[in-house]
This record gives structure tokens, C-alpha cells and sequence, in this order.
């Protein structure tokens, strides 16, 4: 069972798994005025389950527990990709030397004696969540596209996969759209490179200004994409054609009259036969894109299996 002690979603969460219930009734008391969500587990098994879908930012881990010590269960924590990042700090009542290195070794970024101080576990706990907000910070950094200020194609690969894969375990809609500008090349070739990034910039303004839980990244030059989670392919074509309506409208200073366009291809899960993998989301996509170019550009086309790229 989890508790959390705050409503406040914007604070760090920490998660202890512990098999004693007094320890979870020390921490609540002792962490009360501490800025963190905290939840708890009673058994190991619970607690990779919680770490799982919580993904805390650290994970006070009792050493000495029942079917499933400390030291199997940071070794699946660092097995599973989506845990395997988690900062874990070991709780135990052994002080035994061997025990620390064991632990240390296996991915632990610190170690608290049982009975702890308080002070002292507050010190510990706050030093490992700056770390982990600083990693956070460099790793987003580290996805974000310089030009457009969208995420890129790496954090775009690692994101739609996750996407895809809670879509499929609970049957939720997904939709894909793929975009390109029309006729950049000559736009960049007439007008130069620094109105070529300006058109970037403003574009990008334009995807990033809609829903918040569409997620719009530089898929690489002058292609886009955005990942529109819970969406059918019939709402994700309004959204599309809003941004196609956007753009087209966008008046640009020192070039009177002229209008740029881009061609959108929309894609959803219902559309893909099984299984439902990116790749076959994105070919699917950027098959109906393609097919909006041929068609005359500035459009949202929608994939159907009738399509067919030549």
C-alpha cells in the first residue's frame, strides 16, 4: 500500500520499502516537515511494483527483509530501464563493512545505520535528491534541440516507445503526427539561413503552444513530430489542422504576402495491425505525410491501409 503525505505534485518522492511498519511510522514522523512526497511499501515485492509506476526520485531500501532482501531487489532495480536511475539509499541495522561495499557496488548511493539519527538521514535524503535533480537537469538538457527548443529525435524514440507501450498495456488511444515544412529548402535558399531558422523557431512556437500532454520534438530538419497521448487519429486531425491553420496565417515582417505551409500525416494505434511497435507508428505516419505532399501540400492527411507510398 502507498501513502502519500502531500497533494503537491512538483515535490521530489521518495519511496521506502521496509518490512517493519514502525520504521514507515519513524519516517512519516521524522520526514513530516521535509519537502517530499513520500510513500511506503511493506514487502519487496510491492516495492519494485510501486517503483515501477511512482519511478520516485530516491528509494530508502531496508536491507534485511523476508523473501527478498536489499540486495535483490536494487539488482532489479537496475536491471528494469524505468528504475533503473533511482537513486537508492540502504537502511539497515547491520553495520557490517562488507554489507556497505556489497551494497555500494551494486548501484546504492549511500548508506544509513538502523536506529537512525535524524539529522542525519534528513542530510543524506536531501543530498541525494540535489544529485538527482542535477542528473534530471544535464539529462534533459541533454534531449532538447537546440534550435527549436523541442525535445529531439533521441528523447522522441525513447518517449513514443514508453507511449506506446501504456497505450497497449491498458488500451488507451495514441495518435502520431509527422509534419514537414513545405518548400523549405528554396525558402532557406531565397531568404537565407537565419529567416530559414526563425521559421523553425516560429513553428515550433506553434506546437509547443497547444495541449500539454502533447509532446512535439524536432524529428530532424525541417520534419517535426508530435506524440498525442489519449487521442484518437480523428481529434488528433483537429489539432493538426489547427497548427496547419496557424502557420499558414502567420504573417512574416520584410516579406509581405508571403505565406509558408507545412503537410501533416496523423496516425493512431487502431490503425496498425498487431503488434504495435513505434516503427510500424511512425512508417504509418509519415506514409500519410508523404501522401498529404503529393496532394498538394499545406493539408492533414490521415493513414489508412489504402495508402500506399510509391
Amino acid at each position: 500500500m502507498t501513502m502519500s503525505e502531500t497533494t503537491e505534485s512538483n515535490l521530489p518522492t521518495v519511496l521506502a520499502i521496509d518490512d517493519s511498519e514502525l520504521i514507515h511510522r519513524l519516517l512519516r514522523a521524522r520526514l513530516h516537515n521535509e519537502r517530499v512526497q513520500l510513500h511506503t511499501a511493506i514487502s519487496s515485492r510491492e516495492g519494485l511494483e510501486i517503483a515501477r509506476s511512482l519511478k520516485p526520485d530516491v528509494i530508502l531500501l531496508d536491507l534485511d527483509m523476508p523473501e527478498m532482501d536489499g540486495f535483490k531487489v536494487i539488482e532489479r532495480l537496475k536491471e528494469d530501464p524505468t528504475t533503473q536511475d533511482i537513486a537508492v539509499i540502504f537502511v539497515s541495522a547491520s553495520n557490517d563493512m562488507a554489507n556497505r561495499v556489497r551494497g555500494l557496488d551494486l548501484g546504492a548511493v549511500d548508506f544509513i545505520a538502523k536506529p537512525f539519527d535524524v539529522v542525519e538521514l534528513k542530510a543524506r535524503l536531501r543530498s541525494a535528491l540535489r544529485v538527482q535533480h542535477l542528473i534530471k537537469i544535464l539529462a534533459q538538457k541533454a534531449q532538447i534541440d537546440g534550435a527549436s527548443g523541442l525535445w529531439n529525435r533521441t528523447y522522441f524514440d525513447q518517449r513514443l516507445a514508453a507511449e506506446i507501450s501504456e497505450a497497449n498495456r491498458y488500451n488507451k488511444p495514441l495518435s502520431l503526427t509527422i509534419i514537414d515544412l513545405d518548400g523549405f529548402k528554396s525558402t532557406n535558399d531565397q531568404f537565407g539561413h537565419l529567416f530559414g531558422d526563425l521559421v523553425i523557431e516560429r513553428f515550433s512556437n506553434i506546437l509547443n503552444s497547444g495541449r500539454t500532454s502533447d509532446v512535439a520534438c524536432r524529428y530532424g530538419g525541417e520534419e517535426f513530430s508530435v506524440i498525442l497521448p489519449q487521442t484518437t487519429a480523428t481529434e488528433a486531425r483537429e489539432v493538426a489542422e489547427r497548427w496547419r491553420n496557424q502557420l499558414a496565417n502567420t504573417t512574416w515582417h520584410d516579406h509581405s504576402g508571403l505565406m509558408l505551409t507545412a503537410s501533416f500525416g496523423v496516425c493512431d494505434l487502431e490503425c496498425l495491425d498487431f503488434p504495435r511497435t513505434p516503427a510500424k507508428l511512425v512508417a504509418a505516419a509519415d506514409q500519410a505525410m508523404y501522401n498529404a505532399k503529393k496532394c498538394g501540400r499545406n493539408r492533414v492527411d490521415v493513414f489508412s491501409p489504402t495508402l500506399i507510398r510509391k
